[in-house]
């Protein structure tokens, strides 16, 4: 009987642990929404998914955290065990997080095949306003790798003081169309069109007052490269934080650091008086 008892023991164990994969990571107590943008600008259905904190009470509204993917991710590659634990410590200061969705090598900027960065200003922040609790005045933009790369485009051709806060996790930043990835641009056109090095470069205060985010791994192949876009921020007066830690460019890297990226977008969204 005893092995019997131990034997149904660790078949119930092996099912309760492979029903916890399946459900996906401990929420938190967060509400999860998810919702599709009929894109005009696109010309597809793109499925986004929001996240409301625990805690949110009738009739309140949070800033909100617009969340872009890297390549051939999706917009719930980013929902991970550690991002739920990190928007819980956050409490009442935790936004409203949206993931959207970039399609597989969008690169987050317009372009033949769409016009992405419009996208995410024109149709899919709206679309998110309207069905999620927030507070429309502060919003901040963040991403990894292409996502990265995508929340400065997008951020350097929205109106000043449209974003409180733009941040790039090991963002996927060239400094000249040479160097791209296949099918990260149309062409040298389309670099130079969207080249974010250039931008910066050419401007003071490319931001304007929005609190920058800029970190990579110590072994990431993207490190020269944002390495010289930092510089780049800081020469122009950015208001830019920078960290370089140990690490590649792995979801590893990305979701041990999951905790500090939300609490720099808290903290910048509670400053920031919007606009």
């Amino acid at each position: 009987m005893a092995k019997v008892l131990v034997a149904v023991a660790v078949v119930v164990g092996a099912a309760l642990a492979a029903s916890a994969i399946f459900a996906g990571p401990d929420k938190r107590g967060a509400t999860v929404r998810h919702f599709t943008v009929k894109s005009l600008l696109v010309g597809r259905s793109l499925r986004e998914i929001g996240v409301v904190p625990a805690g949110v009470s009738a009739g309140e509204r949070r800033p909100l955290l617009v969340f872009l993917h890297g390549r051939g991710g999706g917009p719930g590659s980013l929902l991970s065990d550690e991002f739920y634990a990190g928007l819980a410590k956050l409490g009442k200061r935790a936004p409203v997080v949206v993931a959207l969705d970039g399609g597989d090598h969008s690169y987050w900027h317009d372009r033949h095949g769409g016009r992405w960065g419009t996208y995410v200003l024109r149709e899919a922040i709206p679309a998110a306003v309207r069905r999620l609790p927030v507070d429309p005045r502060r919003v901040a933009i963040g991403g990894i790798s292409m996502g990265g790369y995508g929340a400065f485009e997008v951020a350097r051709h929205a109106r000043r003081g449209r974003f409180c806060a733009v941040g790039g996790h090991s963002p996927a930043f060239w400094l000249s169309a040479g160097q791209t990835a296949p099918g990260a641009f149309d062409d040298a056109a389309d670099f130079r069109r969207h080249d974010v090095y250039r931008y910066v470069r050419s401007h003071r205060r490319p931001y304007g007052s929005a609190r920058l985010w800029i970190d990579r791994g110590n072994r990431d192949p993207f490190s020269p490269y944002d390495a010289a876009v930092v510089r780049a921020l800081r020469a122009r007066g950015a208001r830019l934080t920078s960290h370089v830690w140990r690490g590649s460019h792995t979801g590893a890297y990305w979701r041990s650091h999951m905790a500090r990226y939300l609490r720099f977008y808290a903290g910048a969204l509670a400053r920031c008086q919007g606009s």
